[in-house]
């Protein structure tokens, strides 16, 4: 059944998503953009209401009360391609830094300009962050705006030694703004590079904001354990729910340091 149940997720989710593409261009790109975020918002929702009730995987997400009002640097835990779709309706314009070859895929690739994400190319890591930050700041100035980092820049395994890049540092001091860290374990029921899709419910929370001029250390010291901390808390309690799913290696090794392992 989970065989079953994993591959008509798979197979309803990507064609939702073609589907809602084509159906949704002509209001998508004749939309001022303020309107036209009713899309991606849409096939959030509608793509999470498929996950629930092909794959039996519910997404309860809290923390609304910890969102600032205005710009803020939303910094979620990276596991799976879930957490890159489902906190789409809780943000008024978000931004993501993506690579500009995705600006080239046909449809998708004029859905993202037409949100104007900020393309990098790729290369010296120094420079693409100058000029990320610069056009960063550019849309900062035009609109609010919520700009979407992955801390540890690509995704990994649920209890994985926390791999914190330097580049979110600049950005909150460049940039001068609350940085929301969020935490998950959703590598748990959408693992990366597999095809299972595991029942049970993925619990993500916004967590309370980091202020704007801290120290660099300070900040990164910050993130990673409230980050983290959070993420344990969610790790525990996923592996000692009734459905449990199962345990990669790396969370397997991180509940036996907490000591919170469960005996099956």
């Amino acid at each position: 059944m989970l065989h079953i149940r994993s591959l008509a997720f798979n197979f309803a989710f990507y064609v939702s998503l073609i589907v809602q593409m084509i159906f949704w261009s002509p209001f998508y790109f004749l939309s001022p953009r303020a309107q036209a975020w009713f899309v991606p918002r849409f096939w959030s929702k509608s793509s999470m209401w498929l996950y629930d009730k092909i794959a039996a995987t519910k997404s309860e997400i809290t923390g609304m009360e910890n969102l600032p009002e205005g710009s803020f640097i939303l910094a979620p835990k990276h596991q799976s391609f879930w957490d890159t779709i489902a906190f789409y309706p809780y943000l008024n314009d978000p931004i993501y830094i993506l690579k500009r070859e995705l600006t080239w895929i046909p449809f998708f690739g004029w859905y993202i300009m037409k949100m104007r994400m900020i393309p990098v190319d790729r290369g010296s890591r120094a420079k693409a962050l100058k000029a990320v930050i610069a056009a960063t700041k550019e849309e900062l100035a035009r609109n609010p705006r919520q700009l979407i980092i992955y801390p540890e820049g690509t995704r990994r395994p649920p209890g994985a030694e926390p791999a914190y890049k330097y580049g979110i540092v600049e950005l909150y001091a460049q940039l001068g703004l609350p940085v929301v860290p969020v935490a998950h374990v959703a590598g748990l029921y959408w693992p990366r590079r597999k095809f299972l899709r595991f029942p049970g419910t993925i619990k993500a929370r916004f967590l309370p904001p980091i202020p704007p001029g801290l120290p660099k250390d300070e900040f990164m010291q910050r993130l990673i354990s409230e980050t983290e901390a959070a993420c344990d808390q969610f790790l525990v309690e996923a592996a000692r729910a009734p459905n449990a799913p199962p345990l990669p290696p790396t969370a397997v090794k991180r509940l036996e340091e907490l000591g919170a392992l469960p005996k099956r």
